[in-house]
């Protein structure tokens, strides 16, 4: 009997420490990052805690999940038009 290898997939490109544990036989190449995310890896690819991902999902300014089966995902290109179209007045609080 061989025994699982468990790897760690990195989400995005430029944000190596944020993975996804997967079976090595279950997992995508690096260079194709998983499409839908959960509550908690969706949360952290737009850079923010789980409850405030759930207040914006709540007041639209991210897309509400799919459903497939039992699991709840994000489609992580909705989640990019989304933020895409936040709100930015240009303005750094750290520049003040």
């Amino acid at each position: 009997m061989v025994a699982a290898q468990i790897l760690c997939v990195p989400i995005v490109p430029h944000m190596p420490d944020l993975v996804i544990p997967h079976l090595r036989s279950d997992v995508l190449p690096v260079s194709l990052p998983p499409r839908g995310l959960s509550r908690m890896e969706a949360a952290a690819y737009i850079g923010v805690s789980p409850s405030l991902f759930d207040e914006m999902v709540k007041d639209g300014r991210m897309p509400p999940p799919k459903r497939i089966n039992k699991r709840t995902v994000w489609d992580r290109r909705r989640l990019d038009e989304k933020f895409d179209a936040l709100d930015d007045d240009g303005h750094n609080p750290w520049d003040s």
